[in-house]
């Protein structure tokens, strides 16, 4: 008799639901581990081990296949009217994204995605509180990163805003405009300002080019929203919850500061930094493709490649288009745009967004993380308007997990 914490190839079989030779293939796959009987020629099979295959295989003839695509760049899993990616192309609210870098501001699209009116966004009350206050948070965090400096100093702001927990419109349009302001300028160590975001980061930024600001500006629209990315769907997390706004971006910028969100940018940025200093180009790719990881969609190359644009990130395309148009005499263009080129002869994958982000940072010589500042300031217009779609849903956010441990 086999011990009580192990069965006999029969009872797993049966356990499972398939045939002997079923189970051979499973043992032979590596879908399950068998051990040798002490007592005889037979094979042995851990019970826990065939109670989890059991419920995975029960699941996938139910939900678990389809709830693993759901979040995994799989089928829709909430409904939403703002943000369409579809056919190659972006859209807010059904007007195409990259139609609206052409010209928009980051204040328009915010009223576009936020339905207000662009006056209500322009004419939204200054900052209440001191900005003396303000002025001594810079100083205490000015040493820190961008990031740092808006996870620390939002909730302190919120700490002072007195309508932050109020639910009507006006007081919900003031917030909003008070988180968008107040983050930006936490990143580039400024005081908040009602003037436009583009203008702020290009006087931080010192870019008096107009061109170059216009840039700037097109970024800021690009980033403004991308359907239920990873911090999206966070921020619509926590609103969930009915917590106030300032702690959904909280947890939004969080989570767009890893390496597979916004923070490949640093990724990006060191790519480049490698590229331009290696005396062979194929070469140093070469290299680099050798110790990459294939994930779920083939190489893994930061900055190169999306699953929603197989024929390539309309975003990248239009702000490197853009780039080109207004760089400096002397620049880095040409290794960026070389390195873009030679990564998709040798591997059909395109630039994508971030790509282009940090391309913009590199080849007007912004201060370095401009990138993950331009990917950050755009994004919380999307944010703040997911965070009111939601909010105004009322349910709680709360999937199930697939339980596969030992009970």
């Amino acid at each position: 008799m086999p011990a009580p914490n192990f069965l006999t190839a029969p009872e797993a079989a049966a356990a499972l639901g398939i045939s002997l030779p079923t189970l051979y293939a499973y043992v032979s796959r590596g879908m399950l581990q068998s051990t040798p009987d002490a007592q005889s020629k037979h094979r042995l099979y851990d019970a826990a081990e065939v109670r989890r295959l059991a419920k995975r295989k029960e699941d996938g003839k139910r939900a678990g296949k389809v709830a693993q695509k759901v979040l995994d760049w799989g089928v829709p899993v909430l409904e939403s009217s703002i943000t369409l990616v579809a056919d190659g192309r972006l859209l807010y609210r059904g007007r195409d994204a990259m139609e609206l870098a052409g010209s928009a501001s980051l204040e328009d699209v915010a009223a576009l995605l936020w339905e207000c009116s662009e006056r209500r966004i322009a004419q939204a009350p200054a900052v209440p509180f001191a900005a003396a206050q303000w002025s001594a948070w810079l100083k205490l965090w000015g040493d820190s990163t961008p990031l740092d400096r808006a996870l620390v100093l939002l909730p302190a702001a919120a700490a002072q805003m007195p309508r932050v927990w109020a639910l009507g419109r006006d007081a919900q349009l003031d917030t909003a405009c008070a988180v968008m302001r107040l983050l930006a300028a936490a990143m580039i160590s400024a005081a908040p300002s009602n003037e436009p975001l583009h203008r702020q980061l290009a006087t931080a930024w010192q870019v008096r080019n107009r061109q170059q600001a216009g840039l700037l500006r097109a970024a800021l629209v690009a980033c403004a929203d991308h359907e239920l990315n990873a911090s999206t769907f966070t921020v619509r997390c926590i609103t969930s919850t009915g917590t106030h706004l300032f702690g959904a971006v909280g947890g939004g910028l969080a989570a767009l500061s890893g390496p597979r969100h916004g923070g490949e940018t640093v990724r990006i940025a060191a790519l480049l930094e490698e590229a331009s200093r290696a005396p062979d180009l194929d070469r140093y790719l070469a290299n680099r493709f050798a110790r990459l990881e294939h994930g779920a969609h083939g190489p893994t190359l930061s900055g190169f490649g999306h699953p929603l644009y197989p024929d390539g990130d309309p975003r990248a395309r239009v702000l490197l288009s853009l780039l080109a148009d207004c760089a400096p005499a002397r620049s880095p263009l040409d290794d960026v745009l070389a390195l873009a080129r030679t990564v998709h002869d040798t591997t059909g994958a395109q630039p994508n967004v971030d790509y282009a982000l940090v391309a913009i940072e590199r080849v007007l010589g912004l201060p370095a993380g401009a990138a993950f500042t331009l990917f950050a300031v755009g994004r919380v217009v999307g944010w703040i308007a997911h965070a009111m779609e939601q909010a105004r849903d009322g349910r709680l956010i709360r999937p199930r997990a697939r339980y596969v441990g030992d009970y």
